[in-house]
């Protein structure tokens, strides 16, 4: 796929990363911004809430028997690269890594519009809609309506809801000393937007590539491999990701940097000083999780970086976890171990 092709240079008469303050997940709050936030709000209890706020988790869990469960989620963003239907693709496949990283499948989804009506007009949206229905078929669920409003700054995403098994949800919590720790996708996918904004030549066609990547393989392997540990890593980083579930599931993690699978040319990038806003908050949020080792700067700022549609990050005992990403190289994902889980008070050591 050419740079054209994955519309990360596509032009038009407005550009839609123009309309960007902060593309794809980097336009998040950031962690510590919402972490202050939910401080003042009570987390939600009932018998059938199996998931719920207090762990920080990607989506909701609801049982609604004893051998079924529902999970429910939502994300949206403003766009992350200028091919309208290349942009649905990602969000949709975005959104719907929350259900497969609680290790569900999906049903079926909502569309979430923000529309520039008088800058855009109603057929860069229908493509933007088509790439998100084209992800849901791919995914196997099915996208029905939505809600639309006029906004300044598009934006687009999905409320999905999937379902799984009550006694196997995989949880930021479940993590277990003595666990090998998976990562099923590279990292860089921010470090290489930035890269493209500022007209900096990047690995452009392997990082939509890897957004409009599915993680249903990466959440069959996991449940595979008996893991109980599982988070998705997006706009907070793998070290941001990686200490909520340290905390969560009260235990310290090991982190070998060189193992870290890492998109071409990010590590350079980053010596060159491209790194998003977004992978600036995140660093600055993990310096008092983690100990760096020898860990340099630019490991810390690779492994904080903030990704949009990034891979799986679960835990398995290490012969289960060794093997799973066997099954996922073969498969043609770069998945790799990249470090351990030991007993802990939520620290990450690099």
């Amino acid at each position: 796929m050419s740079a054209s092709a994955s519309g990360l240079s596509t032009a038009s008469v407005r550009r839609l990363t123009e309309f960007s303050h902060g593309a794809g997940c980097g336009c998040k709050l950031g962690p510590g911004q919402l972490a202050e936030v939910l401080a003042g709000v009570a987390p939600p209890s009932h018998p059938d809430l199996l998931v719920g706020t207090d762990t920080g988790d990607d989506a909701a869990v609801w049982r609604i028997a004893p051998d079924r469960a529902l999970v429910a989620t939502t994300d949206f963003f403003t766009p992350i690269v200028d091919d309208p239907r290349t942009w649905g693709a990602i969000a949709a496949t975005n959104a719907v890594s929350d259900v497969y990283a609680m290790g569900g499948t999906p049903l079926f989804a909502l569309n979430l519009v923000c529309w520039p009506s008088e800058e855009l007009g109603p057929d860069v949206l229908a493509e933007v809609l088509e790439g998100g229905a084209a992800a849901g078929r791919a995914c196997g669920f099915a996208v029905v309506g939505g809600h639309t409003i006029d906004d300044p700054e598009p934006k687009y995403g999905l409320a999905v809801v999937g379902e799984v098994h009550p006694e196997r949800v995989l949880t930021n919590g479940g993590l277990r000393p003595g666990d090998a720790l998976v990562l099923t996708k590279p990292l860089g996918i921010g470090v290489i937007s930035t890269a493209v904004k500022r007209g900096v030549p990047a690995a452009v066609d392997a990082a939509v590539t890897a957004m409009t990547t599915p993680n249903a393989d990466a959440s069959a392997a996991a449940r595979d491999a008996g893991a109980t540990g599982c988070t998705d890593v997006t706009g907070y980083g793998l070290l941001g990701h990686l200490t909520k579930m340290t905390v969560a599931s009260g235990v310290d993690a090991v982190v070998d940097a060189r193992t870290v699978p890492v998109l071409d040319g990010v590590r350079e990038l980053i010596a060159d000083g491209v790194v998003p806003g977004g992978t600036l908050r995140n660093r600055q949020w993990v310096e008092g999780r983690i100990t760096r080792g020898a860990a340099t700067e630019d490991d810390l700022l690779l492994l904080s970086d903030a990704q949009t549609s990034g891979g799986l990050l679960f835990g398995a005992e290490p012969g289960a976890a060794d093997a799973a990403a066997a099954w996922l190289r073969e498969r043609g994902h770069p998945a790799a171990v990249i470090g351990s889980v030991t007993a802990g008070t939520g620290l990450v050591h690099l």
